[in-house]
């Protein structure tokens, strides 16, 4: 009998939900899944759409998963196999581009996917967010670094993904999900911001309430499958090889954090620092927290300033993983 089965569902988030209004760890949200198990949820303010910021990032990885399993695209193919050079472009300062960037041929969709390409358009500046060609000039720019020498964080990197899945079916990566992962979820119109030419970010700006992310919360916990409360339970949406393979211990490169909650990262999640644990995350505390050993996935989202946001993890770890 694990500890849980004497702990009732009302009690099972109270010292959590204290911890959070103590801290002032700014959480609006709180779901436990469990299969077999009715949903824990606590609600701190109305569930409204809000971005997901880098939790976006985990969604497109399980939409390389899908367009891989459909046989559009391999983790070892080249990013220049899927996308043309720029012909026409402008960088930041205003000149003209031409063809691809120093070093782009090397680049490979798993250097992507584990933010390992050496390029140096992040796409966090203004400058680059706001790019009218960011597509080209990603492509145009050269590598500040050898594919695969190390880890830089970056929404740049997850928004080429987004474009490759793009190129290759014709449709934006959020029109291609709707039927393959969104409307079997029970997600009808999820809004997602997209680049100036229309283009899916991927790497962020996906729009769901905290019970639609929760749904996805239980499908990385039972390595795609749809959970219960889904529009579909029970449907299989991603190949499970998949979901472990955006964990797996071949996956995670060292990013060279001190904080132990983000010291390592795999394909669109970082391992946690407790036990078999890991999470999609995302900035101002949003966060899908896979718990394997409790069989438990923990959907929390927030609006988390001026403090880290590992803060709303341990708070877990000391308060609600005792009672799973």
């Amino acid at each position: 009998m694990s500890s849980s089965d004497s702990v009732p569902d009302p009690l099972l988030l109270l010292p959590l939900r204290q911890r959070i209004v103590e801290q002032q760890l700014g959480v609006r949200a709180l779901h436990v899944i469990r299969p077999g198990r009715p949903d824990v949820t606590h609600l701190f303010r109305s569930d409204a759409p809000e971005n997901l910021y880098s939790i976006s990032k985990a969604v497109t990885a399980l939409a390389v998963g899908l367009a891989r399993d459909e046989g559009l695209l391999d983790l070892d193919d080249r990013l220049v196999d899927h996308l043309p050079a720029p012909t026409g472009g402008t960088g930041p300062d205003g000149a003209a581009t031409r063809g691809y960037g120093e070093g782009i041929d090397q680049v490979r969709l798993r250097h992507l996917l584990t933010m390992t390409s050496g390029s140096p358009v992040t796409a966090f500046t203004d400058e680059e967010r706001e790019h009218p060609g960011l597509t080209d000039h990603f492509l145009g720019t050269d590598l500040s670094a050898q594919p695969g020498d190390g880890f830089v964080y970056s929404n740049g990197s997850t928004f080429m993904l987004a474009r490759v899945i793009s190129e290759r079916t014709g449709q934006s990566l959020r029109d291609w999900l709707m039927p393959r992962l969104f409307e079997p979820l029970g997600i009808l119109n999820p809004q997602w911001f997209t680049d100036r030419q229309g283009f899916t970010w991927g790497a962020t700006g996906l729009h769901l309430t905290s019970a639609q992310v929760a749904r996805i919360g239980g499908l990385l916990l039972g390595e795609g499958i749809a959970p219960e409360g889904a529009a579909e339970p029970g449907t299989r949406l991603v190949p499970g090889e998949w979901i472990r393979a955006m964990h797996a211990a071949d996956a995670w490169v060292p990013t060279g954090e001190a904080d132990p909650e983000g010291g390592k990262y795999g394909f669109g999640v970082w391992k946690c620092s407790v036990g078999e644990s890991w999470r999609a995350d995302g900035a101002f505390g949003q966060f899908l927290v896979v718990l394997p050993e409790q069989e438990a996935c923990v959907a929390i989202t927030s609006h988390l300033e001026g403090k880290p946001g590992s803060e709303i993890l341990r708070a877990v770890w000391e308060e609600l993983l005792p009672l799973l």
